[in-house]
Parts: structure tokens; sequence; C-alpha cells
């Protein structure tokens, strides 16, 4: 009986990298229209290429950006940069099609929602409730709640307790093959693959389900449900 149904939070429910994309880009002009001196889409790669270097929740990416970039940190410029993000970034805070439908038949049916996401407790609380999801669920576990990111089982199991439901009992859905698939698997969760989220071009994702509409996720909850 699936009582539970977990979700990963960025590239599962929210079109995060899409945000992302826009709100560098917009920065960028905002920058540029500043005073910086340096080509928009050499500016954009520049930032990407930061965040690999530390993390895509990385606050202070502008900073670090302008001294690379200037070997200084010039406030009129990176005002106008965080300004034209964060406008952006609300602008573009998008559910994938079809979640809000689907969170609401879940509950519908009585299961119990939970969300994982590596990031900032604030980070992720702020978007669910830009995206007025941030009433829906019965446990939200974030990095600060934990101290360590997927696949470590820490959040899984935090989620668990949380929801009071046990592994097999619990679907996890998320975009991640080697985080959110492998390290709920090892736990004995069931598991299903975002690829409609999937930013890595992931060839084998090892879950137990995959899918390309967070519709399909209805069906396969009524499908396990079935003779139960």
């Amino acid at each position: 009986m699936i009582k539970a149904c977990v979700f990963d939070l960025d590239n599962t429910l929210l079109d995060f990298m899409r945000m992302k994309r826009e709100a560098v880009e917009m920065a960028v002009e905002a920058m540029i229209d500043a005073g910086l001196k340096i080509e928009k889409e050499k500016a954009i790669e520049k930032i990407f290429r930061l965040y690999e270097q530390t993390h895509i929740e990385d606050q202070h990416i502008f900073d670090r950006f302008l001294e690379v970039e200037t070997g200084k940190v010039d406030y009129k410029i990176l005002a106008a940069g965080i300004v034209a993000y964060r406008k952006a970034k609300t602008a573009n805070m998008m559910l994938y099609p079809h979640v809000r439908f689907v969170l609401t038949e879940l509950l519908r049916m009585g299961l119990k929602l939970g969300v994982i996401s590596d990031a900032p407790r604030l980070q992720a609380w702020t978007r669910l409730a830009e995206v007025g999801l941030h009433t829906l669920f019965d446990a939200v576990i974030t990095w600060d709640d934990t101290g360590v990111r997927k696949p470590n089982p820490e959040p899984f199991i935090a989620v668990l307790e949380k929801l009071n439901a046990k592994p097999e009992e619990s679907i996890m859905v998320g975009d991640w093959a080697e985080r959110d698939i492998y390290g709920a698997k090892e736990l004995g969760m069931i598991t299903v693959f975002a690829r409609y989220g999937d930013t890595f071009g992931t060839q084998n994702s090892g879950a137990d389900y995959e899918i390309n509409d967070p519709l399909e996720l209805i069906d396969i909850v009524k499908s396990l449900n079935k003779n139960v």
C-alpha cells in the first residue's frame, strides 16, 4: 500500500534551470548596463562555470564573478545584477504542467506528501511559497535539516519519519538519478525518474518507473494500490 509520495523540488516540481538561466541572463544585462565591460554570452558562461565550482545555490555568485572578472566588487554593478536577478527569478518561477493537479489528486487519494531538497531551508520554502505549494506538504526536508545532501540516506530517513511511512510504502520522484533515485532505492523506496526534468541526458536512471509528464504518476500509484 503506497501511503506517501516524496518529491525532489528543483527540476521535478519546479522548472528550476529555466528560471536560473533567465535570471542570470537578466542579471548580466543589468550589470553590463551599469558599466561592466564584457560580452553578454561570455559573462553567462563564466557565471555558470562558477556555479559548477561552488553550488547552484551559491548566494554570492555575482560577488565571485566580479572579483574574478575585474579584481574587485563594484557595488553599483553588483546591486544592479542582484535586483535584476531577483525580479527575473520571481517572474520565471514556474511549476511544470500538471504538477498542481497531480499533488491535489494524490492528497485526495489519501497520500501524504513530502519534499527533499538539497537547497538551503529558506530558499526551498521561498520557492514553494512563490508557486503556492507551501501548504500542501506534510514534510519538507532541506539541506539545513540534515547537513548532508542526497544520496546520503539521512534526508530520506528524515522525511519518512515525518510522514510516518516505511520505505516500501513510499514513492520517491526525482530528476537526478545519482542523487534522487539511487539514494531512495538504497533505502527500499519505490523510485520514479522525472525524465521531463532531466538536464544531464541520463540514459539509464535505474528507477522502477520513468515518467515524461507528472500526470503519469497518478496511474502508477493507482496500479500499485489496485490490489491492496
